[in-house]
């Protein structure tokens, strides 16, 4: 059967709660567990028997690290792989809509969409042979799992007929429990998708011709009607009618919304690479540093033999880690070096960064409850009660740690070079120029005239604003 897929990677808009890191790549070319977040989701794709091209999907201008990432996939993979560029944002079903033609070009029978923000064991072939055993041949599949009541509320939720696992009602973020089992973000569809979404754009345009003040939110009508989501319009209507199905997983899955939620991710990747990709895991070896659990180290990366690494560790290209270190649940980014005898624990440490001698740079994970086997990710706030929410440390592009501080639950905004040690902080970068902005190279954020930071799209963490814009 002829498959492709389509990977939503979504745009610079998006991904806010991913600050600062996210300014120096897109979100989706972040490293998780050694490479780049999108790879693992093309990787899994590229797997599948009949698969015939591989589409990302999104709303980035061309950048020159998604055309060096597409160029290395397709020479790895051996498959197509292109990407699509929305004038919009478009939303989940509008998106997909829009480019139809190109996703149907070849006589594709079947495809997937998979959401760019989430990890997952992917069991694509498996929902394929769902599809083929349940419905006919123009249901649709989403792949779902088991969440506990409380954290259900925050996702997708799918009330599914316990013989046939056809989907009944499906609500999304519901304001009261309606199920256990969420939307996963993952889906498989047939070309008969895009009648029903059709219908939602056509009903669109009829209530914007009615009701012409609806499209005052966007800068013309014709792009509010293109504004479609596959869960609320999509999803909602297709419940009950026979057509629309739930394949329920038991492997891992998580979203990426946040830095630290990247971490998590990372452990669950790197576990599954001992079955996956055993050669991308580091092993002890005579002379080499101490490898503890799971562990990704890129082969440039230059380690101390004294050094000890783990577990759930990712250690990126060019990366020097220097005698006595000791890094756990960590991933260090292309270029940063740790000096002898640092200590990285619970951290994202950025690209071209320095850590000091002696330094103690360490996070608080935000891990789910172990001891609930159903339990999620939780979608953390910046601030609780009016403080900083205890969270991993990150550490933006070249900041400089001087030796023997310690820095604990902060994040520290890229060129940041300091000089003592911080607790539960944001350490900006520095004080206001005569024009009231914050200068960075190549950007810019406002300040009220006491020199906060006001919240803003381009404010680099979303800071509550303290005064008027």
């Amino acid at each position: 059967m002829p498959l492709k897929a389509v990977i939503l990677i979504g745009g610079p808009q998006k991904g806010t709660r991913f600050r600062p890191l996210s300014f120096e790549v897109p979100k989706p070319l972040f490293p998780v567990a050694g490479v780049p977040m999108v790879q693992h989701h093309v990787e899994a794709c590229a797997k599948v028997p009949g698969m015939k091209e591989i589409l990302l999907l999104g709303f980035y201008q061309p950048h020159e690290a998604l055309g060096r990432f597409l160029v290395s996939a397709q020479q790895e993979l051996r498959i197509p792989i292109r990407y699509l560029q929305e004038y919009a944002a478009l939303g989940t079903a509008g998106g997909i809509y829009h480019f139809r033609d190109q996703i149907l070009s070849g006589g594709a029978e079947a495809f997937f969409v998979l959401n760019a923000d989430v990890c997952s064991e992917f069991p694509l072939q498996e929902m394929l042979e769902f599809q083929q055993r349940h419905g006919d041949v123009d249901s649709f599949v989403i792949l779902g799992t088991t969440a506990n009541r409380t954290q259900a509320l925050n996702y997708g939720c799918i009330v599914a007929n316990a013989d046939t696992q056809e989907v009944q009602h499906y609500v999304e973020k519901p304001s009261t429990f309606v199920s256990e089992i969420i939307n996963c973000g993952i889906y498989l569809f047939t070309p008969a998708i895009f009648q029903h979404i059709g219908e939602v754009f056509q009903r669109n345009q009829q209530e914007l011709v009615l009701c012409p003040y609806l499209g005052e939110e966007s800068s013309n009508g014709w792009q509010r009607a293109e504004v479609i989501r596959l869960e609320q319009d999509v999803f909602t209507a297709l419940a009950g009618s026979g057509k629309l199905y739930v394949y329920k997983t038991d492997g891992f899955w998580s979203q990426i919304k946040s830095a630290g939620s990247a971490i998590y991710a990372s452990r669950l990747y790197l576990n599954q690479y001992s079955k996956s990709h055993p050669e991308r895991l580091a092993q002890n070896k005579p002379g080499g540093p101490v490898i503890r659990g799971n562990v990704y180290i890129h082969p440039t990366a230059s380690i101390d033999s004294t050094a000890v690494l783990g577990p759930n560790v990712s250690i990126g290209e060019g990366v020097t880690v220097g005698a006595g270190v000791r890094v756990r649940e960590s991933i260090v980014l292309h270029g940063a070096s740790l000096h002898d005898h640092t200590c990285v624990l619970n951290t994202i440490v950025g690209w071209d960064s320095t850590i000091g001698r002696w330094a103690r740079v360490e996070g608080t994970p935000s891990d789910p409850n172990p001891n609930d086997p159903y339990a999620k990710i939780d979608s953390e706030t910046l601030f609780r009660d009016g403080r900083l929410t205890p969270s991993i440390t990150i550490l933006g592009c070249s900041v400089t740690i001087p030796a023997e501080v310690v820095i604990l639950n902060s994040i520290v905004l890229p060129h940041k070079e300091l000089s003592r040690s911080y607790k539960n902080q944001i350490i900006l970068l520095s004080l206001p120029c005569k024009s009231g902005c914050l200068q960075l190279p190549g950007r810019s954020w406002p300040v009220s005239e006491a020199g906060e930071l006001r919240t803003c799209l381009s404010c680099v963490c979303t800071l509550p604003c303290r005064s008027r814009l």
